[in-house]
């Protein structure tokens, strides 16, 4: 234990937080390993793939030992030892940091293979459908060398190939894609419906961006309503008309904006009403408040872009389109009617879980990334998961330049054509990471101004991403980039070209450039990853400016005043120690201010997962049982043995089944719509000087309470009032309808900080009638 003591020490002296897993125990297994490589080696494929189905479970070395010879008969690759012993660690049921290029996706398929021995299906998450397929069909040969049958699902699958490849010893899966399938399991009628099998084993690809950074959106499967109005619209035209500084004002660090006494006025005018803070105007007064935040602080091609005429949200971690992704449909209509597109379609909530909540529903949990230990402290704390640091095959040999920092954003974009243009002139191939669409688009603009020519990979073309990034190493290269992190694919110097190869590595590589520090150092890290891989040579370097978003929003008074006394050169670059050191201190605080945002998240959502586990629970009960008619029993019995006797037993089951199911589904999904309401205003109680989390607490504790007493009474009601007629009997018949249509996506959570931040901030700059 002391000894763990001072390594776990040493690892945050290094940068490497929450590490504990002693890796070179983990690689005492590599002789042996190595031991039966000659054996296996003799075997046909058919003696093969045998002696893989009878391995022990618990036998890792018999495992990788078998994993290695499959891969090298399916691929053409022998994995290196850095790769089997992430494949150990994962099998030991740790996260398993490699570095890019170290080979996870070949590691996490011998781990799969072991955890495939269990009998159990094994779940490979990923970050997309692309992946998901691609790593399928690519692991394939490996898989079949061992005997084991795998599948991979994504957004266009139909139920019967999901049903398939959820019923394959391995599935690759993206992250949301499984989630939604849960969901809808969870609302079937009947058990031969459902798509999945139990959950059992999850190993997680890009483990620190799916269960850190991804861990409190909520995934939700949404049903349809009637009755939709244009409120967002018309003040979408109203708020399109007031002005800045007069009608509205806008919060220092940019996350929040309130009218003006004058802007209240002119909005009352517009909507015709003397009190836009009189509780009947609350529906109005709630979509002008949208519509201002839609308007002033989220922006086309920075946090969505508008692609077939529909709004696409931007992940700010990938730069990638997130797919079906959106904001609460109040928040998603708002920014709609800013665009002047027809509304999406809106619902009520039906079923939802967190990222975080689902990968819990796995008994077996291990995963894989490039960074991950630096969250290591969250991993352990949410999932009990420790991060394992796998040395690399090959040390790492790029160079890591220092910041480049500038007195403001024009000096900084300047000096940044100028390097790239430098380095153009050589061959090297550059790789440009920027922080949105709207920077890469103006950045590509200026370079082939200059008369550099340039490809851009960003949330636009993402579908061409793996031949844009396989590119990105060729001889006189250059990628605009809207983030790296997670995109997959390896980038070779040359472009695969073994004489290119030779003469990139001569001008050193792969040049790295990023335009601004991300708000977590992970992604900056990612961005740097791309460069160096397997030994390779490499440069990389940030140019950030005093006028960028993270410095301004997480340290800005520091930055004015460090910008009185800063004296740059003559290209007004920066190079006091004392900048660089505020520019760190911004990015710590950023990671802090999100670390702490999961945290609250989670402990909001804790309650609400406990109660949805035992909804699952009792829904499963009505489903697989004949708790249902049981019900009818203890309270409807002489009514009950009537209809059996009229229609028979079977009928009257599977009546009362779905009745039952219907109401049990309506009560939940009025419960999570009780939530949110409670959720929203439940930091107002902050003034009563009352907890607002004891206090959602005490609203959802006994709401939850009554909701099972209150499905059984309206089960029996309906009982009461139908008369049932034979097997040709259905709900509609009893006046009960589910929703004619039913749509998934995740929703991008609280966008502008917590309730509670937002309430604050806003309270002391409001017009007085709200006071």
């Amino acid at each position: 234990m002391f000894g763990m003591g001072i390594r776990a020490g040493l690892d945050r002296l290094i940068e490497r937080p929450g590490t504990v897993v002693d890796t070179a125990a983990l690689a005492r297994a590599l002789s042996a390993i190595e031991a039966r490589e000659q054996a296996l080696a003799a075997l046909g494929d058919v003696e093969l793939a045998a002696a893989a189905m009878v391995v022990a479970p618990d036998d890792r070395v018999g495992i990788c030992a078998l994993g290695r010879e499959a891969a090298r008969r399916g691929l053409g690759q022998r994995p290196y030892d850095a790769q089997l012993t992430g494949a150990l660690a994962m099998l030991a049921g740790h996260v398993a940091e490699m570095a890019t290029g170290e080979g996870k996706t070949l590691a996490a398929t011998i781990a799969a293979f072991g955890y495939a021995r269990r009998g159990a299906p094994v779940h490979v998450l990923t970050v997309n459908d692309y992946l998901a397929q691609r790593d399928a069909e690519w692991m394939g040969p490996v898989y079949r060398a061992l005997g084991v049958r795998v599948g991979w699902v994504t957004e266009r699958s139909s139920p019967d190939e999901r049903r398939d490849a959820y019923g394959c010893d391995v599935t690759y899966v993206s992250a949301s894609e499984v989630g939604f399938d849960y969901l809808r399991d969870g609302l079937c009628v009947t058990p031969g419906d459902r798509v999945q099998r139990p959950l059992a084993t999850v190993v997680v690809d890009e483990a620190d961006s799916i269960l850190v950074d991804e861990a409190r959106v909520p995934l939700v499967v949404a049903g349809s309503v009637t009755g939709a109005d244009d409120l967002a619209q018309r003040a979408a035209v109203i708020v399109s008309r007031l002005r800045p500084g007069r009608d509205f004002e806008r919060l220092e660090d940019g996350r929040a904006v309130h009218l003006t006494e004058a802007g209240l006025r002119v909005v009352e005018a517009a909507l015709g009403v003397t009190n836009l803070y009189a509780v009947d105007q609350l529906p109005q007064l709630t979509a002008v408040n949208l519509a201002l935040h839609a308007r002033e602080l989220l922006h086309r091609d920075v946090d969505y872009i508008v692609r077939d005429g529909a709004v696409e949200l931007v992940d700010e971690f990938r730069g990638r389109v997130a797919l079906r992704r959106r904001w609460p449909d109040g928040l998603q209509a708002a920014v709609e009617a800013k665009e002047g597109l027809t509304l999406s379609a809106q619902g009520e909530v039906l079923a939802t879980i967190t990222v975080q909540a689902l990968i819990g529903q796995y008994p077996t949990r291990c995963g894989m990334s490039a960074t991950s230990a630096a969250v290591g402290e969250a991993l352990r704390e949410f999932y009990g998961l420790e991060v394992a640091v796998i040395p690399p095959n090959r040390p790492c040999v790029r160079v890591d330049e220092p910041d480049r920092v500038y007195r403001d954003a024009e000096d900084k974009h300047a000096a940044l054509l100028d390097e790239v243009a430098a380095a153009h002139a050589t061959g090297r191939p550059v790789l440009i990471g920027t922080l949105d669409v709207d920077e890469s688009e103006r950045l590509a603009v200026d370079l082939r101004a200059r008369g550099v020519a340039c490809t851009v990979l960003n949330a636009k073309n993402d579908a061409a991403e793996a031949a844009i990034v396989a590119r990105a190493g060729s001889v006189g290269a250059v990628t605009v980039s809207t983030q790296m992190a997670g995109r997959g694919t390896d980038i070779r110097l040359g472009g695969g070209n073994e004489a290119d190869r030779s003469l990139v590595a001569a001008l050193g590589g792969l040049y790295i450039i990023g335009t601004g520090r991300h708000d977590s150092g992970r992604v900056d890290a990612q961005l740097r990853g791309r460069a160096g891989r397997q030994g390779d040579p490499g440069r990389s370097v940030f140019f950030v400016s005093l006028d960028d978003a993270l410095p301004q929003t997480h340290a800005g008074e520091a930055i004015s005043r460090a910008r009185e006394r800063a004296h740059g050169d003559e290209r007004g670059r920066i190079r006091q120690p004392k900048v660089h050191r505020l520019i760190a201190h911004a990015q710590r605080v950023a990671e802090g201010s999100n670390a702490e945002l999961h945290r609250n998240t989670w402990r909001y959502g804790y309650l609400i997962e406990r109660q949805r586990r035992a909804l699952a629970a009792r829904r499963e009960e009505l489903l697989c049982t004949d708790a249902a008619a049981r019900l009818l029993l203890a309270h409807r019995q002489p009514r009950y043995a009537s209809a059996c006797e009229r229609v028979g037993a079977t009928v009257v089951g599977d009546a009362v089944r779905a009745i039952a199911l219907y109401h049990l589904d309506r009560c939940w999904a009025e419960h999570l719509a009780y939530l949110s309401e409670v959720r929203e205003g439940v930091h107002l109680r902050v003034l009563g000087r009352l907890d607002p989390l004891d206090e959602f607490h005490r609203c959802a504790v006994p709401a939850f309470r009554a909701l099972f007493a209150d499905a059984d009474r309206r089960t029996l009601d309906t009982f009461d009032s139908v008369e049932l007629t034979g097997d040709d009997w259905d709900l509609a018949d009893a006046g009960l309808v589910r929703p004619s249509a039913t749509w998934t996506y995740l929703v991008t959570d609280d966008p502008f900080g917590s309730e509670a931040s937002r309430f604050f901030k806003e309270l002391f700059g409001l017009p007085s009638r709200r006071r």
